[in-house]
């Protein structure tokens, strides 16, 4: 029954929901897409790919049909969406990856996060009358953090790769080489960003017309300087990024923007493999970031409230149900700003935050029909220890091996600053640190000590890349980028197909809402039923209708084959197989 109901609904969603990408797909890549939805043997005959670019996607896909396993795939994505997604995909950015290998069953985290450098401090962005200057945190040299894409990237393949990395980033750099056709999610962000990328004359160069014009739907993209600096790194491996040419390049463009990052911050960078955070939801196990991601450990510790109530009672949607998920959103959040940070640095209280018996403690101050004021919930009291534009994809191979992985720049396109003669974007992920204890971030976020800035340290995200066990197999791949937004909605797609029992599309397409303490508002969007907002406003809450929320790039597992669902919300975005 499920089954029959899950193809229709994605025949008919993969058909009509996914306009902005028929008209930019090129007819020979259309192919690989058109019958998607269909369940049929040739979907594990190779794996699956689900990335927010439709060239990012196949390129996977073409990785996984030479043999290639998840891991190989997954860094041939990371490295062609630094050519196709240049908003998101990166190797001037870091992220995190979450890796289950079939054969050990085992899954590990990678963190690949950006660093700050040795000459950062605590207060690098405040005036003299301790104000926070949020430009040099977001727009200047000083935005820049010690980039981790290239050694996360290679260091999985390395370590659980089968192919070279000469392999796995050709096709990344013949894109960047001979050019991309420019779609329409390309040409509409660049439109957009227009202000902070051409402030840069290095970043205008590339990204705009050499009189100054935008680029239109169609028009070719090269990159030749991206396509040198990807033939470095497969030449000479993660050298060709961290020392030399690219390296001394990325530095000198970084100090003549008034930044500090020296050529031993990048000798300094390693990558460091964690335990991911692991959870129970209703007899399924969810495996995700740990910190310095605050994702892994707010799903667990929401999921483990919402137990305490029937949600597949109240069902999907409803005002109980989104007052209930406000409410433990709101005391998620709070913990945040208290707790969250680089375990390096600070001691998380993770058993704490993720125990069952914390969520029976918040699950017992949740009034059924009545809001509480964030003013009136506070971090908890526990014992002593524990951008928006980023992208994410999911890949599951043949063998039952799976990625998720989620990278970014932070903001749109990053600093919006090109290291002349690398093509390189270079990130402003400095401002996910807490510039001043109190002083919301550019998602609106709360920090505290915590994730105040200090040298060598990786400043908290909210980046979650996931997997969901069924029977100790990969049921759910999933993540999304979002900003602080990421966190749930995640959650609301876990639960949508765990609580409402929806397929993998249905539970992509619902409408999201978020609540994330401060500001004291539900943000829901457009498409949630105004019935059920006018309930939410008799129950106190505040609702504010906003734009979409996310781009969730998921692949179910299950006996019948592999469903892959690419958020519509996005346009560009395409399942692979």
């Amino acid at each position: 029954m499920r089954t029959t109901k899950l193809l229709k609904v994605l025949s008919f969603t993969l058909a009509c929901s996914f306009a902005p990408l028929s008209q930019t797909v090129h007819a020979n890549q259309s192919a690989i897409y058109s019958n998607m939805a269909v369940a049929q043997p040739v979907w594990a005959k190779h794996g699956m790919v689900s990335s927010q670019e439709a060239l990012a996607s196949k390129i996977g896909v073409e990785i996984l049909k030479k043999g290639g396993n998840a891991v190989d795939a997954a860094v041939a994505v990371g490295f062609a969406l630094s050519v196709t997604l240049p908003r998101a995909g990166n190797i001037g950015g870091g992220g995190f990856m979450m890796v289950h290998l079939a054969d050990k069953n085992k899954t590990i985290a990678i963190d690949y996060r950006e660093i700050a450098p040795m000459k950062a401090h605590k207060d690098m962005y405040l005036d003299e009358q301790g104000n926070v200057i949020k430009k040099l945190s977001r727009e200047h040299g000083l935005a820049v953090g010690v980039p981790g894409t290239v050694m996360g990237l290679s260091q999985a393949l390395e370590k659980y790769g089968t192919m070279s990395l000469k392999e796995v980033i050709q096709p990344a750099i013949d894109l960047a080489k001979n050019g991309i056709s420019v779609t329409a999610d390309l040409a509409t962000s660049l439109a957009a960003l227009k202000r902070r990328i051409s402030q840069w004359p290095s970043s205008a160069e590339i990204f705009y017309k050499s009189d100054g014009s935008n680029f239109k739907v169609g028009d070719n993209l090269v990159q030749k300087d991206l396509a040198h600096s990807l033939q470095l790194i497969a030449d000479r491996g993660v050298n060709g990024f961290y020392k030399g040419e690219t390296a001394r390049k990325i530095i000198e463009a970084v100090k003549d923007a008034g930044g500090n990052l020296t050529m031993q911050d990048f000798a300094n960078y390693k990558v460091v493999e964690r335990k991911p955070i692991f959870g129970t939801y209703r007899g399924y196990k969810v495996a995700s970031m740990p910190p310095p991601s605050s994702g892994g450990v707010h799903i667990i510790e929401m999921l483990n409230v919402f137990e305490n109530f029937p949600i597949d009672k109240y069902g999907a949607n409803t005002a109980q149900t989104i007052h209930i998920m406000a409410e433990t959103m709101k005391h998620a959040y709070a913990d945040r700003s208290e707790y969250l940070g680089d375990p390096a640095f600070y001691k998380v209280p993770v058993k704490q935050l993720t125990s069952k018996a914390y969520a029976k403690y918040i699950a017992k101050q949740i009034s059924m029909n009545k809001a509480t004021p964030s003013s009136e919930i506070k971090p908890g009291k526990l014992a002593p220890y524990e951008s928006d534009q980023t992208t994410h994809y999911s890949v599951v191979d043949k063998w039952g091996n799976a990625v998720s992985n989620t990278y970014t720049l932070n903001f749109s396109y990053g600093s919006g600053l090109v290291a002349q003669g690398t093509g390189i974007l270079l990130n402003n992920e400095m401002d996910d640190f807490s510039a001043k204890p109190g002083v919301p971030n550019g998602y609106g976020l709360i920090g505290g000590e915590a994730n105040s800035i200090k040298p060598g340290k990786r400043p908290l995200s909210s980046m979650t890349p996931t997997i969901v066990f069924k029977d100790d197999k990969p049921f759910l791949v999933t993540g999304s980028p979002g900003g602080s937004r990421i966190i749930t909605t995640v959650l609301q797609l876990i639960m949508n197909v765990i609580d409402h029992d929806m397929n993998i599309q249905e539970a992509t397409n619902a409408p999201r809402i978020h609540h994330q303490w401060l500001p004291d508002e539900i943000r829901v969007e457009r498409s949630l039923n105004h019935d059920t907002i006018r309930l939410l406003e008799s129950m106190g809450h505040k609702v504010s209708v906003k734009p979409s929320m996310g781009s969730t790039q998921s692949i179910e597992v299950t006996e019948q084959g592999l469903f892959g669902a690419s958020d519509p919300r996005r346009g560009g975005e395409a399942v692979g197989y």
